[in-house]
């Protein structure tokens, strides 16, 4: 076997062991309570892991049993997977360079405008449609309701890094005046402000801030920060991809030459 061709076979068999990680990273991520009602980046993680071990193991047999069509196959998937995995991180770059969030006096968190994320991501994520199954699934999941569990005072709620999810639906927002009673109980300021947001607000379990705008960016707030994770898994894949699709170019050209010389040696050509 030629040097390229074992550098391909280990390679391959390197990315075939940690695809199985990537795929039980996407189980968990779509199954975070936090995350559970949040869906464009869940399955994509757990296709990627299983498109990553298909190819890698179409890869492996090829170079490991020096078969060149089964290198010309692998070439190709990973020429596509590359385009793929390249189109999602100009995508994921695009829709996440804009941020909505702004500081809250006297808070460790932020809170976050709408108008401040892409125009893609609120058309594919808080539009009339998508938003009804958001916040059913948001009024049953456990993002708001923990917060009671953890913070037992003002002081601990205001001093906490909490999501933008939590930020954006479990309270009302900070420029309505509302009084803190728990994290998710709020007393009714004595002047209330015109802002919707602030007329939306209720105590009640399965409405809080659920309708607000600002709840949809708190959401937007979330996906932002996910495919921000994401991009830096993406492009260390990307990179690592390409230097194993040119290793693979010499061993589909090295299992070619023995080919041909094979079938010239038992007068075959």
């Amino acid at each position: 076997m030629a040097v390229s061709n074992r550098i391909t076979a280990i390679l391959n068999f390197l990315i075939f062991l940690s695809s199985i990680p990537v795929i039980a990273a996407g189980i968990w991520l779509a199954s975070k309570p936090d995350n559970e009602c949040v869906q464009l980046l869940r399955w994509p993680v757990v296709v990627l892991g299983g498109l990553l071990l298909l190819v890698s193991l179409i890869g492996f047999v090829g170079a490991y049993c020096n078969r060149p069509g089964f290198l010309a196959v692998y070439l190709f998937c990973m020429a596509l997977l590359i385009l793929l995995l390249l189109i999602l991180l100009v995508i994921a770059f695009t829709v996440t360079r804009p941020d909505g969030s702004h500081p809250v006096a006297g808070s460790q968190f932020q809170e976050y405008r709408l108008d401040g994320y892409s125009s893609w991501l609120r058309n594919h994520v808080t539009s009339s449609g998508s938003w009804q199954n958001v916040r059913t699934c948001l009024a049953v999941s456990d993002v708001c309701p923990k917060l009671d569990r953890q913070f037992s005072s003002a002081h601990q709620f205001f001093a906490a890094d909490i999501s933008p999810l939590q930020s954006g639906c479990c309270k009302p927002p900070a420029a309505c005046g509302y009084t803190y009673e728990t994290p998710t109980t709020w007393v009714n300021p004595e002047n209330p402000t015109s802002d919707p947001d602030c007329l939306m607000w209720s105590n009640e379990r399965t409405r809080l801030c659920y309708d607000c705008s600002g709840c949809k960016a708190g959401l937007l707030g979330n996906l932002r920060q996910e495919w921000r994770k994401a991009n830096a898994v993406l492009i260390v894949a990307v990179v690592v991809l390409i230097f194993v699709y040119l290793v693979a170019c010499a061993a589909y050209k090295n299992a070619q030459i023995q080919n041909i010389s094979v079938r010239y040696k038992h007068g075959w050509i």
